[in-house]
């Protein structure tokens, strides 16, 4: 089946240790009134003290982001800073990079957020915004290169969806992997493993095709490399950190590409009624999706989970992918973020199956399959 590919990335990006110091001369080329997103850990790390004299002449205000912005706190960072703010500037997770990409576009857009949402919006975005500057500070949203930025409502709604167009990839992108030097273990797996969940959900996806798969096994072969060693304080730690914000930015390069799958088809559910981490939610899923994997008898799924487990792992014969992939995972991570799950209740668990879907699963995963995934990953009260 013939399929063509269309891809969006950023006009500049800017990669390597230490790059974060030609922000400088970003913020100049031209000088604008620049709204700051980042988090307040951010605000109180070293780099921050050495960056700040550098370019608070075009900073017009800081907005500190503490998790997924709401539709309300969007609304209110609107009416605050629409007057002022010329461009936007986003240092830090997935959360604050998304919040300063929906700042941006709807600073451009006369309704309500929530028309342009997603699931229940009935307004697409214009792809109007301010110039937009990205700089991850974690390693696995890769947001910095997205079509979308994610809002959520765990009150009103309860829903958690994206506003979407290609013109939200940021302008600029700078990688800078000293940015995770200081990242806990636990924060850099949960990271980590979203970006391979990205990256794993593309390649298996029902809209892969030659030119995604690519950038989808070159980002798997950067974790592989990456992942035992990325909470090490050394030159090897140093070079894993390289590593996995590149594979990172490939994770969303090709889920921009070729969509994702059924873990995020739940994980998205899960997050618009629960505050846990995005990434650690993705991790606990993506076990019992493995389980799944080693019982199908889809020719096309296991050729592919097959091509993939002789390109990352060569050396390793007489296993089922799935069962090993779901075994090194777990045994070379830099924390173990699958002990002692939180609980859900029987409520919110049926609510998450009632609203859960495949997305770009090559496989349709029946409803018996999905409450079998998210049953293996929280415990019920």
């Amino acid at each position: 089946m013939n399929q063509i590919t269309q891809m969006f990335c950023n006009q500049h990006t800017i990669f390597g240790p230490d790059c974060i110091g030609q922000l400088k001369f970003i913020l100049s080329s031209p000088p604008l009134p620049t709204l700051l997103f980042t988090h307040r850990s951010f605000l109180t790390s070293e780099r921050w003290q050495l960056l700040e004299p550098e370019i608070r002449q075009h900073l017009t205000a800081i907005v500190t982001v503490s998790g997924e912005a709401s539709p309300q706190q969007l609304t209110d960072w609107v009416d605050e800073h629409r007057a002022t703010a010329q461009r936007v500037l986003a240092i830090g997770g997935g959360s604050v990079l998304d919040a300063g990409k929906a700042f941006s576009t709807l600073c451009c857009h006369p309704l309500p957020v929530i028309r342009y949402m997603e699931k229940i919006g009935d307004t697409p975005l214009n792809g109007d915004r301010l110039p937009l500057i990205a700089v991850p500070t974690t390693a696995g949203t890769g947001s910095e290169v997205t079509q979308n930025a994610v809002v959520t409502d765990q009150q009103q709604y309860q829903v958690k969806a994206s506003l979407r167009h290609p013109r939200l990839v940021p302008d600029i992108a700078l990688l800078d992997p000293t940015l995770l030097r200081h990242c806990p273990p636990a924060l850099l797996t949960a990271c980590g493993i979203d970006a391979f969940t990205h990256l794993f959900e593309s390649w298996l996806s029902s809209k892969s095709t030659l030119f995604s798969r690519q950038f989808s096994l070159q980002g798997m072969s950067l974790f592989v490399q990456a992942w035992p060693d990325l909470a090490r304080g050394d030159q090897r730690g140093d070079t894993a950190r390289e590593k996995m914000m590149m594979s990172s930015w490939l994770g969303g390069l090709s889920l921009s590409i070729a969509g994702l799958g059924v873990i995020h088809g739940i994980a998205g559910e899960v997050g618009a009624c629960l505050p846990w981490h995005h990434g650690e939610v993705c991790g606990r899923l993506l076990m019992p999706f493995l389980t799944l994997c080693q019982q199908t008898d889809d020719p096309q799924q296991a050729a592919s989970l097959n091509s993939l487990h002789r390109t990352l792992f060569p050396e390793v014969n007489g296993i089922h992918p799935a069962t090993w992939l779901a075994e090194w995972l777990r045994s070379a991570a830099p924390a173990d973020i699958w002990r002692q799950p939180p609980l859900m209740t029987l409520q919110q668990r049926s609510t998450i199956l009632r609203q859960a879907g495949n997305k770009n699963s090559r496989m349709n995963y029946s409803a018996e399959q999905r409450a079998f995934m998210l049953s293996e990953s929280w415990p019920v009260v």
